[in-house]
């Protein structure tokens, strides 16, 4: 499903339970250690895709290990992202002469627990969150900010190599075309010789899903 959000150019791998059966590298099995299953199978089902995502770009399979803040560490020449959710695993990836960062999240379409949205939304973002929440149910609003904002942290975080808080990023919502778009509230790291400023995305709901990404070209 989430290939329909991403260009061409992405590799993208998906699954929805933890029924597929696969080795994992040496290496990734040192990181999981004495992990609970659920986290064993979250992570061991995560990286099949990557290494299904992989064998589409024609590269030999190879350990994806945790780096920095948890981000996914990729092959040379690599730019990728993965989400999990409950019934919901995915990797996608690029070349990096194609893409110079994608960010990727997957959700249940289903409310945030309670709390959750005041510690993830700014003021301006409740509003047009209230907006749409009376004129559409079909979509939970509050659920899609969260996962757009985790694709943003997600695509920001290879290029700045520093964390971005949720109130970091001030997010907008187009209920009508499938797109949002993040405006960077703090500066941002240098890409091809300019201040990065903000990211655009697209959104889908679809399976009781809430998907959202990020792909930024190479030439952007």
């Amino acid at each position: 499903m989430i290939e329909d959000i991403l260009p061409a150019e992405v590799a993208c791998a998906e699954a929805f339970d933890d029924s597929e059966q696969g080795e994992l590298f040496a290496e990734e099995l040192a990181v999981l250690g004495a992990s609970v299953d659920k986290r064993r199978r979250e992570f061991t089902t995560a990286r099949l895709c990557a290494r299904k995502a992989m064998a589409e770009l024609g590269l030999p399979a190879s350990p994806v290990l945790p780096g920095d803040r948890g981000a996914p560490q990729w092959p040379e020449g690599v730019v990728g992202s993965i989400t999990h959710c409950a019934g919901y695993r995915a990797a996608v990836l690029a070349h990096a002469r194609d893409l110079r960062t994608v960010g990727v999240d997957a959700e249940p379409n289903e409310p945030l627990p309670e709390g959750v949205l005041d510690a993830v939304s700014l003021p301006e973002e409740r509003m047009w969150l209230r907006r749409l929440a009376a004129a559409d149910r079909s979509v939970h609003w509050d659920r899609l900010l969260f996962s757009a904002k985790e694709s943003v942290y997600k695509a920001w975080f290879p290029l700045a190599r520093r964390m971005l808080g949720f109130e970091e990023a001030s997010l907008l919502v187009d209920p009508e075309d499938g797109t949002f778009t993040a405006r960077l509230l703090v500066p941002g790291p240098r890409v091809a010789g300019r201040e990065l400023t903000g990211f655009a995305g697209r959104w889908q709901v679809r399976g009781g899903l809430v998907q959202t990404a990020i792909a930024v070209p190479a030439q952007s």
